[in-house]
């Protein structure tokens, strides 16, 4: 593969992962580009949005005026914090120029095409707010642009579905992932990542880590996995959710230089890990206590949906909604249902197939939430 991350890698592909943490600023976006390129990542990676496609009016008119708001509704401020599509070009030849890849995640099938189309990035990031998401999941397995899919706020069920759309693919990871921010020890489970390289071989499996520190995505290389990804900022006191448990540039380069460490060794034996640990870690990095928190054993009904994640899945958790307005009696065909955030929430996106073909018994309105209430029974 070009990018060089595969299960047959001895090289660990690290990722800085922007997303928002640039604070609308182009001229900042480039700063942390130019800063993760110094640090040792081999990639930055931003979020892409179409908000319209994204969110529903509803979602989108809520006030949002917290301590950490670019505006005073929800809109307003996810607004501020897009760049346009010439400013991602901006941004990807700057990328370009400093010898980095860049891509972006795609936060809804708009964004997905422009990434793919346009700016004909080297590969897309599927993150967990989508990783259930089944019509823009199908559309992804039938393209030949290589993708990385995030797991976060799943259960293992929902994993295994994933793995059977892109089993076929040989260009497919597949990341752990705890949509908690910042993870507390006890839910980073780092021992997924040898779960899931036993049980689904034929993807590359990566971690996305949101703890504090750099220890466990450490850790998690000598555990397999072939792509790291970090929030990135330049300022942990910055305006944003994100900060926190993102990794500053001193602590974004100490972690890429203990992985090309570590990756030296790989596979580690289970037993040796932490003393391999502690010589590849400052002492300031290393806490034992925690990191074995986090190497507990488990299997795979520990994959479900966390109380840690429960937050990030109330506010960012996508739901079936209308795609346009519709009478009763109408049947429902795929053109008609979309995958949002709505509020208030609706089916989960997983019900697609369900909802698909059934007859609505009352007239729905465009980014309505999609209800069980609203069919005939069959």
């Amino acid at each position: 593969m070009p990018l060089g991350w595969s299960n047959e890698s001895s090289r660990t592909f690290v990722v800085a992962e922007i997303g928002q943490n640039h604070q609308g600023s182009l001229s900042t976006a480039k700063q942390m580009i130019k800063a993760a390129k110094e640090c040792g990542a081999d990639c930055v990676k931003f979020q892409r949005s179409n908000l319209a496609e994204k969110f529903t009016v509803s979602a989108l008119a809520r006030p949002y005026t917290g301590s950490n708001s670019w505006g005073r509704t929800y809109g307003e401020h996810k607004q501020w914090l897009e760049f346009s599509s010439d400013e991602y070009r901006e941004l990807q030849r700057f990328a370009t120029d400093h010898d980095i890849v860049f891509t972006a995640s795609a936060m809804d099938a708009a964004s997905f095409r422009e990434l793919e189309e346009q700016l004909q990035v080297p590969f897309i990031k599927i993150g967990s707010g989508d990783a259930d998401n089944v019509p823009l999941l199908r559309y992804a397995a039938n393209r030949s642009i290589p993708l990385i899919i995030s797991t976060g706020m799943l259960d293992w069920d929902q994993v295994c579905s994933i793995y059977t759309q892109f089993r076929h693919r040989k260009d497919v990871a597949l990341l752990h992932c705890v949509s908690s921010y910042p993870t507390p020890p006890g839910d980073i489970m780092l021992c997924m990542i040898p779960l899931l390289r036993a049980h689904f071989p034929e993807l590359t499996i990566g971690y996305s880590g949101h703890e504090l520190g750099i220890q466990h995505s450490v850790a998690s290389v000598a555990l397999g996995a072939k792509i790291v990804e970090r929030h990135f900022t330049l300022d942990k006191a910055w305006k944003g959710t994100d900060h926190q448990a993102s990794l500053n540039p001193a602590e974004f380069g100490r972690m890429v230089r203990c992985i090309r460490a570590i990756e030296r060794d790989v596979p580690i034996d289970a037993s040796a890990l932490i003393g391999r640990l502690r010589e590849v870690l400052q002492g300031e990095d290393l806490d034992e206590p925690e990191l074995l928190v986090a190497l507990k054993e488990i299997d795979p009904h520990h994959r479900q949906l966390l109380e840690c994640e429960r937050p990030c899945f109330n506010k960012l958790g996508k739901s079936l909604v209308y795609a346009s307005d519709l009478n009763c009696g109408t049947v429902l065909t795929e053109s008609y249902v979309q995958v949002k955030v709505s509020e208030p929430k609706g089916l989960t996106p997983r019900l697609y197939d369900s909802v698909v073909g059934r007859t609505v018994k009352c007239a729905v309105s465009k980014d309505d939430p999609i209800l069980m209430q609203h069919f005939k029974h069959i």
